[in-house]
């Protein structure tokens, strides 16, 4: 057997309910909802009971699905399953940091709360959206998207999906474009034009709020978004951190190169499995499972 991943899981997923069973049946889980509503009260219970219009606010989905990632991998850890190594997508990436010890939980989480902040008010001061291009490649994406302006491809999901963020004025305009190249675009249900230039005072925030961060080497390799390779000795990582709000999300790579380094099992923790169905369409040869309740959990079997 080769090498196991987890994968967290980024913000989109979100549904009322998210965790709960893993809070019941996990003492692991519990304990991590109990960090975080220590740092930040009531996010269990957002989690938990939150209607849909509340968790889908940026400013309470990063720490929500957070507090369900690390649960989920917390679980999966109990149960006796350690990773090789991690990754996460976007928002995940910084459960990804806790979990490989570049920072405590409660450092980890209390970033997470500190970068809803700043990506909510930078979305409240420049309007923007984010279109799911699919059934296209990456090159014709990026070739479309070049013909708006304020327009940036910012997730390389896998072979023929790739995310689009632009101004809420251009989105229509950008499926049509993408429409008439024979693909399909989606707009998502986003609060703002995330991984782009839309993101720029978030990350001079996030950088400003770093300054003072203790980090540490990560336990296992933990492959970051920006770069698609682990954070190595030589890498900044607070500027990894920053850049990673403003930079495209570089998941398919990420994928293949946790697949040349070794791995064979890939596990997403956390809320849905989005990230289970990317690293399919981008590997159909690797196992891929994804934890997020009871459920799920009882089914996990290497």
């Amino acid at each position: 057997m080769g090498k196991i991943a987890f994968v967290f899981s980024g913000q989109g997923a979100q549904y009322p309910g998210m965790g709960k069973e893993l809070y019941d049946s996990s003492p692991a889980a519990k304990a991590v909802f109990d960090m975080a509503d220590s740092v930040r009260a009531g996010t269990s219970e957002q989690c938990f009971s939150g209607e849909k219009e509340v968790l889908n606010r940026t400013v309470n989905t990063q720490p929500c699905v957070f507090a369900v990632d690390l649960a989920a991998a917390a679980a999966v850890c109990e149960k006796g399953i350690r990773p090789d190594c991690v990754a996460g997508f976007s928002l995940g990436e910084i459960a990804a940091l806790g979990f490989s010890g570049v920072l405590s939980y409660e450092a980890a989480f209390e970033l997470v709360c500190r970068r809803a902040e700043l990506m909510d008010k930078a979305s409240c001061e420049r309007k923007g959206t984010m279109v799911a291009v699919v059934k296209l490649p990456p090159e014709k994406v990026e070739e479309i998207a070049s013909r708006f302006e304020d327009t940036y491809p910012v997730n390389y999901n896998s072979p023929a999906q790739t995310v689009v963020a632009t101004s809420e004025e251009n989105a229509d305009a950008l499926c049509e474009a993408v429409k008439a190249e024979k693909g399909r675009g989606v707009k998502l249900a986003v609060s703002g034009a995330f991984h782009s230039p839309f993101m720029n005072s978030a990350a001079e925030g996030l950088g400003e709020y770093l300054e003072n961060a203790v980090l540490s080497e990560p336990d296992i390799p933990l492959y970051s978004n920006v770069t698609a390779k682990p954070y190595g000795s030589g890498d900044d990582y607070k500027s990894l951190i920053k850049a990673q709000v403003i930079n495209p999300v570089q998941w398919q790579k990420t994928v293949e190169n946790m697949i040349a380094d070794g791995v064979d099992t890939f596990i997403e923790v956390g809320v849905g499995k989005t990230l289970a169905n990317l690293i399919k369409k981008i590997n159909g040869d690797v196992k891929v499972f994804n934890v997020e309740n009871k459920e799920t959990l009882d089914a996990l079997s290497l």
